[in-house]
C-alpha cells in the first residue's frame, strides 16, 4: 500500500481529480482546467523545480540568514492559505455591531458562522487581499479586490436548508452601491437607495440624481463584497407574510413571539424610573423623562415594569404611519414597520403573473438580482426588450427580520434576500465582550 501511494502517477491522479471537482466542476469555469498543467508539473514533469525552484534550496544551504527568512515567509504563506480556505469554505467569525438582534445576540458578541450548514459558495471575486473585506485599511474607496476575474454563483450542497427561525448571516442586498462623501459628513447606516430617494423627493428625479453625484462618490460592490448583516429568517421561499399590529403571520398563522424578542413600549409614571430598576427588569435601551419614557424590552420585561407602583401605563408601540422608507418604497403600498403586507416570497422556478400593480414588489429582483433590463411603456411591461405578462424566478428568496423589532433595519425596509447573498448560519457565540469586560456566561452559547 505504501508503494502504491508513493507512486507519482497515483498522486497526480488523486490531486487532479480533486482539483477538477473543486476548481472546475464546482466553479463551472473551464479556464480552470489550465491548472492541471501546474498539477502535472508538480508531480510528473518537475520542470519548474528543475529550472527555477531548486535554486531556493541552494540559497537556503548557502546562506543561513536567507534560510531563516524563507522559513518565516513559508510559514506565513501556508498559514494565510489555510486561514483563507477555512474562511471561504468552512466558517467565519462575525462581530455583532448593532443591537438589531438583542436580546438574542448582543453588541460585542463574536459569532461562529457555519458555511457548511447551507453549503459554502464560490467567491465572486477570487482575486482579493487576504484578511481584508472590501476596502483597504487605509482608504474608504480603495477596493481590496480585483474584478479582473469574476465567477458566477455556485454553492456546494449544505448539511441543511434554511428554516424559519434560523439566525442567518448574509450579504446586505442594498449594499451593492455604497456612498462615499466628497464634501458632506458620511451618513451612518444610510444606503445609496435611501439617500437617492431623499434627493429625488427634494429636487426631482433628474436633478436629485445629479446633486447626489455631486456630493458623493459611488462605489459598486459584487455580492461577496457587500457588508454582512445578521437577522432571523422568518419566511422561506413560497411563504406569504403579513404583519398586523406588530404580530407576524406566515401563511395565515400567527408566529409565536420569542422570549428574547423586543419592542418599544411607551411607559407613563408618577415617579422617575431608576437605571437600577430598569436593569433589574432586563431593560438595556431606554429614553425620555418622567412622566413619559420609551423602553425597548421583551414582553416579559414589560409585564415586570407594569407591576411597578409608580407605573400608570405601558403601551406597545404600533407604527401606523405609512412611509416610502418601507419596502417596496412605492406610493402604491402604504405599509409600515408594524403593519405590512400581505407579501409572497419568491421561489425558484415559480412563475407569477406580472402586472403594473405588483411590479414594484418584484422589480428589484428582476433588475438587480437576476440581471434583466426592465421597462414599462403605455402600461405594458418589457423585460430584456420583450413584452411580457409573467415572470419565472431564477433563485429562491428569504425574508429576514431582527429580534429587536423596532430597532432593526431589515427586510421591511429593503426587501428580499436572494439565495446567492446567504453567507451561513450563526451557530454559537465564540467570544463576547461588553462595556464591563468579557461576558463569560455567553461563551459557546448556542444561538437559537
Amino acid at each position: 500500500m505504501r508503494r502504491f501511494w508513493s507512486n507519482k502517477w497515483v498522486k497526480f491522479a488523486v490531486v487532479a481529480v480533486i482539483y477538477t471537482l473543486l476548481c472546475v466542476v464546482w466553479t463551472g469555469n473551464l479556464w480552470m482546467l489550465l491548472g492541471l498543467i501546474v498539477v502535472y508539473d508538480l508531480y510528473i514533469s518537475r520542470l519548474f523545480y528543475k529550472y527555477i525552484w531548486h535554486y531556493n534550496g541552494v540559497l537556503c544551504e548557502k546562506y543561513p540568514l536567507y534560510k531563516s527568512i524563507w522559513g518565516w515567509i513559508d510559514a506565513i504563506l501556508w498559514a494565510t492559505v489555510a486561514a483563507t480556505l477555512l474562511h471561504l469554505f468552512v466558517f467565519q467569525l462575525y462581530k455583532v455591531p448593532t443591537s438589531s438582534m438583542e436580546k438574542t445576540i448582543l453588541i460585542g458578541d463574536y459569532l461562529y458562522v457555519s458555511k457548511i450548514s447551507y453549503g459554502p459558495q464560490v467567491p465572486n471575486t477570487p482575486i482579493a487581499m487576504p484578511f481584508v473585506f472590501n476596502t483597504m485599511p487605509w482608504s474608504a474607496s480603495q477596493k481590496s479586490y480585483s474584478e479582473a476575474i469574476k465567477w458566477d454563483y455556485h454553492r456546494l450542497k449544505g448539511i441543511k436548508k434554511i428554516k424559519r427561525g434560523d439566525v442567518v448571516v448574509f450579504n446586505y442586498p442594498a449594499g451593492d452601491t455604497v456612498l462615499i462623501a466628497k464634501r458632506l459628513q458620511p451618513m451612518a447606516a444610510a444606503s445609496y437607495y435611501d439617500v437617492l430617494r431623499s434627493y429625488q423627493q427634494t429636487y426631482g428625479t433628474t436633478e436629485g440624481r445629479r446633486r447626489l453625484f455631486e456630493d458623493y462618490d459611488v462605489m459598486v460592490h459584487p455580492v461577496d463584497k457587500r457588508e454582512n448583516y445578521i437577522k432571523r429568517c422568518v419566511a422561506i421561499p413560497g411563504d406569504k407574510i403579513k404583519i398586523e399590529g406588530t404580530q407576524l403571520y406566515v401563511n395565515g398563522v400567527a408566529q409565536q413571539t420569542l422570549d428574547e424578542q423586543q419592542f418599544i413600549y411607551f411607559v407613563q409614571t408618577t415617579a422617575p424610573l431608576t437605571e437600577y430598576a430598569l436593569s433589574k427588569a432586563g431593560v438595556r435601551e431606554w429614553g425620555g423623562n418622567m412622566p413619559y419614557y420609551y423602553l425597548t424590552m421583551t414582553d416579559q420585561a414589560a409585564a415586570k415594569i407594569e407591576k411597578m407602583a409608580s407605573v400608570t401605563s405601558v403601551v406597545k408601540y404600533d407604527n401606523t404611519e405609512a412611509s416610502s422608507d418601507f419596502y417596496p418604497n412605492h406610493s402604491r403600498y402604504s405599509w409600515t414597520q408594524d403593519n405590512f403586507g400581505e407579501l409572497w416570497i419568491p421561489q425558484k422556478g415559480t412563475t407569477i403573473e406580472l402586472t403594473t400593480e405588483n411590479l414594484p414588489l418584484y422589480s428589484r429582483i428582476i433588475e438587480q438580482y437576476e440581471g434583466h433590463t426592465l421597462s414599462v411603456n403605455d402600461g405594458k411591461i418589457f423585460i430584456d426588450g420583450v413584452e411580457t405578462k409573467s415572470y419565472t424566478f431564477a433563485m429562491d428568496y428569504y425574508w429576514m427580520m431582527g429580534d429587536n423589532r423596532h430597532n432593526s433595519a431589515d427586510s421591511r425596509f429593503w426587501g428580499f434576500v436572494p439565495e446567492d447573498h446567504i453567507v451561513g448560519k450563526a451557530s454559537f457565540i465564540a467570544f463576547s465582550k461588553g462595556e464591563d469586560g468579557i461576558r463569560w456566561n455567553r461563551l459557546f452559547k448556542k444561538i437559537r
